[in-house]
């Protein structure tokens, strides 16, 4: 399966390789106020956002990770960026964060149900991580209405200097 070419499309989203096109928008939503509860930061200048989207495409074509730009799949306005790390093992993990605009419109869901219906049907996993800041209350709802059970607390520093309250959910894999 070539990652790079995978297309997910849900009722209002469409989720595809992240690529260099979106370097900017990438640069300019990824804020302070967006990554609060995030382990990453935001970058410093666009040469690290650049960066990261080399390293993402990296692991797409490598296998382990998968890194999704999230766009309106009428106007494919850029929404965010969402993933599944660690897709080689049988527990991945979800991510996602959505710029400041596009919160409070479900898309987080959205976008996290469209990427577990993909990964039960092509990855061998037990079931899906989700981690959270515990007190990141619109997020943690995503895991939540999918089913997920908190089975591991735990702090963790992120790039920031920050400590998270970090709260992990797994979600069960449905039969396909």
């Amino acid at each position: 399966m070539n990652l790079l070419e995978i297309e997910i499309i849900s009722d209002r989203l469409v989720l595809k390789a992240i690529d260099m096109q979106y370097n900017a928008e990438i640069f300019r939503e990824f804020t302070p106020e967006i990554t609060t509860y995030m382990f990453p930061r935001p970058a410093n200048d666009i040469s690290e956002t650049k960066s990261f989207i080399r390293d993402s495409l990296n692991a797409l074509s490598q296998g382990y990770n998968l890194e999704l730009v999230i766009l309106k799949k009428d106007t494919k306005e850029f929404l965010g960026c969402t993933g599944i790390h660690k897709i080689n093992t049988k527990t991945p993990e979800f991510g996602i964060w959505l710029k400041k605009s596009a919160q409070g419109n479900y898309y987080g869901f959205e976008t996290i149900t469209a990427l577990k219906q993909w990964a039960e049907e092509n990855l061998d996993c037990e079931g899906f991580v989700y981690p959270v800041d515990r007190d990141n209350y619109s997020s943690r709802r995503i895991p939540e209405r999918l089913g997920g059970q908190i089975v591991k607390e735990y702090d963790k520093v992120n790039l920031s200097g920050k400590i998270l309250h970090v709260v992990e959910y797994w979600i069960v894999k449905q039969n396909v």
